[in-house]
């Protein structure tokens, strides 16, 4: 086992269990603690609390519009076990148009690109508290990070502010431990951010495209803007899919039941915030904005040559209603109609009759939708360099954001 997955799997195991309790006090002679903020940006062995006498005389940066910030260039093996960082505006405008940047081992492609607001889980434009086994937010107002990245010659952590206005005020600590060396079968990290503004009828959403390799796909983060041509039915039927090691999509290895499903809950979605899956966002009855993740940290999901991610984009109400959605012309596909039992289960893809066929029963009718949807993938990887094309930029990025409501 590597030193990633060890740290994997003694820090997110509760309660701990005795082994993962003696590592708290075994001695590491070969690991050297440090730590880099604005007090201390190189993170140098005695070389914090310069300015203003040692006084909190460097708390802070700011990032002019168009700029961007070198968080931490750490060189040498190591593993970053902790990121923190607090900003003034936290605008959906902000959450989106900045850019988290991360590169492994003087990469010159980022193995991590991501909208700040998406990578910590708010991707809804709205900062909620939550605490969970990767990524936190105490109190609504801060971005935390316990994702441990491992790198074996140098890590380089960087803000981008493509948002409409400078970032006045960014303070942030970067928390890493200097080793010798890192095991040869030691992975990446990696994270990457994909939106489709309307997703197509019948098309599967790639929350991680295919991408070559070995390695550990950690779990992601979905936002959901509905259409409001679909009023308020429900949007989460689609299932996740995980085609792994020459599978196709089609028929893939991995296969859940439905969105909501897949986080662990059931029969719809509210809010609710847990260890390893939960919705911090899911505004049923104001403007459907919903945010909702996954980590497979006690259920590892691995891969030995690739992997593909797909989220089926479904909704489903009852099949009066589906008619009625049809005839006010909204963009939707029939799928199936449930009445309640398997034995009249109507597979309507498989059969080819119309919602308005007679000989159907009435029930839960499924349909394809169109929607809002962005996601973030985190995996590891046995490559240092990003694995998958740039994001989009900020003028996509920040389109069509759904304002948070005033309460």
């Amino acid at each position: 086992m590597t030193l990633l997955l060890r740290a994997v799997a003694l820090s997110f195991v509760a309660p701990f269990p005795a082994a993962a309790q003696d590592q708290l006090f075994r001695y590491q002679p070969h690991e050297q603690t440090r730590w880099v903020s604005p007090e201390n940006p190189t993170g140098a062995k005695g070389a914090g609390g310069r300015e203003n006498k040692g006084a909190k005389g460097h708390a802070f940066e700011t990032i002019p519009k168009g700029g961007s910030h070198v968080l931490a260039d750490v060189r040498g093996a190591g593993i970053i076990d902790r990121i923190w960082m607090t900003i003034e505006d936290r605008s959906p405008e902000a959450l989106r148009g900045l850019r988290l940047e991360m590169y492994w081992d003087g990469a010159r492609t980022p193995a991590v690109s991501v909208p700040l607001g998406d990578f910590f889980l708010h991707g809804a434009g709205q900062m909620v508290s939550m605490e969970t086994a990767l990524l936190a937010s105490p109190e609504g107002r801060s971005f935390v990070s316990y994702i441990p990245m491992p790198f074996r010659t140098g890590a380089r952590i960087v803000v981008i502010n493509e948002s409409p206005k400078p970032v006045n005020l960014i303070f942030f600590d970067v928390n890493y431990r200097q080793l010798a060396q890192q095991p040869a079968d030691t992975l990446y990290f990696h994270a990457w951010w994909s939106r489709e503004r309307a997703t197509k009828l019948g098309r599967d959403f790639r929350i991680l495209p295919r991408i070559q390799g070995r390695g550990r796909f950690l779990g992601a983060s979905v936002t959901v803007l509905t259409n409001p041509v679909y009023e308020k039915t429900w949007w989460g039927e689609g299932e996740v899919k995980i085609a792994l090691d020459g599978d196709q999509m089609s028929q893939p290895s991995l296969v859940g039941t439905g969105t909501e499903d897949y986080i662990g809950t059931a029969w719809g979605q509210g809010a609710f915030i847990n260890r390893y899956q939960g919705a911090p966002i899911a505004t049923w009855e104001d403007d459907g904005r919903w945010t909702f993740y996954r980590w497979h940290i006690p259920d590892p999901i691995w891969f030995h040559k690739d992997i593909e991610v797909a989220l089926q984009v479904i909704g489903g109400a009852r099949k009066n209603i589906v008619q009625g959605l049809l005839a006010k012309g909204a963009p939707l596909l029939p799928v199936t109609i449930d009445p309640g039992s398997r034995n009249n289960f109507q597979k309507l893809l498989e059969s080819g009759k119309k919602l308005s066929d007679p000989s159907l029963p009435d029930g839960h009718t499924n349909y394809y939708r169109s929607d809002d949807v962005a996601a973030v993938a985190y995996f590891y990887l046995d490559r240092h360099e990003g694995a998958l094309p740039p994001i989009s930029g900020p003028a996509e990025r920040l389109e069509a954001l759904r304002k948070v409501q005033p309460k």
